[in-house]
């Protein structure tokens, strides 16, 4: 199925958690002075035209990245995050554009760093291939995700993170998810990993979760923020990260993003925050 279009969704809430999460990452991982490759499962189209119809028809964004944009005292770990929307939005008013993951990847890299993606939407393809044809850093691929462990991994630069954000439209894309990250992390075992999650009444990321820590994975830090109470049974109640050998303080630094990130996005506090390990002791929060 290839029905999933997410600039019905670009900018909502659950995109803010994803990319703030991405941004904090990717700064991290750039403080080290050596290459980085990024490796995006699925990709998306890269960019997203907050005014055009399809995001217009739900206006998710001005529940999600507009709030952001306009709530006062950000914490300093959200910075990188929004300097990329104010830098495509450099004027006032509600935000025009909306990066996805790609960009918000492309905007940290440095000149030796390396960006992978892989789309298999035809018409995203399209339009992600467009948005990178003239980048030299960037390699475009249209592949089932489920190609991408032995087809891209490990990539030629040693040191990375791959980012697994499927569009999660049939009940049986949890466990291909838990496969793909599985196999990719036995091919790769020293990248970050970051797989995102929606949460729904059905409560079936419990499962993904589960499985990464059954799986053998011993370094996972889970984020998830919901907006509605998980049980709700209609619509997306919250949006999760789980992060494999998560960067030195990622813990600390979304412990104090975190909090803040929910009270802007679920300002009638209707849902809840969490932050923690699986797989390793609770101390290790500390």
């Amino acid at each position: 199925m290839l029905s999933y279009r997410h600039g019905f969704h670009a900018g909502n809430f659950a995109d803010v958690h994803k990319h703030a999460l991405l941004a904090c990452v990717l700064t991290a991982l750039t403080r080290k002075d050596k290459p980085l490759a990024v490796v995006d499962t699925h990709a998306g189209a890269g960019l997203y035209d907050l005014q055009d119809p399809l995001a217009l028809k739900t206006a998710e964004y001005r529940m999600g990245v507009l709030r952001v944009l306009t709530a006062p005292d950000a914490p300093p770990a959200l910075a990188p995050y929004l300097g990329i929307i104010r830098a495509l939005n450099p004027l006032l008013g509600e935000p025009q554009l909306y990066p996805g993951s790609p960009k918000v990847a492309r905007a940290l890299m440095r000149e030796d760093d390396r960006l992978i993606l892989n789309e298999l939407h035809p018409a995203d393809h399209a339009v992600l291939r467009a948005n990178f044809s003239d980048d030299p850093q960037v390699a475009v691929h249209q592949r089932d995700a489920r190609e991408v462990p032995r087809s891209l991994l490990p990539p030629v630069i040693r040191r990375g993170l791959v980012l697994v954000d499927p569009p999660y439209e049939r009940d049986r894309d949890y466990r291909v998810t838990l496969d793909l990250v599985l196999e990719a992390h036995r091919r790769w075992p020293t990248a970050v990993f970051m797989i995102w999650y929606p949460i729904l009444a059905a409560g079936r990321h419990r499962s993904l979760v589960q499985g990464l820590v059954r799986g053998g994975v011993k370094d996972l830090l889970v984020s998830e923020l919901c907006v509605a109470p998980p049980e709700t049974p209609m619509g997306l109640n919250g949006s999760g990260m789980a992060v494999i050998n998560a960067p030195w303080q990622l813990d600390r630094t979304l412990a104090e993003l975190q909090p803040w990130l929910h009270a802007c996005l679920d300002p009638q506090g209707q849902g809840g925050s969490t932050l923690a390990w699986r797989g390793v002791p609770a101390s290790a929060l500390k």
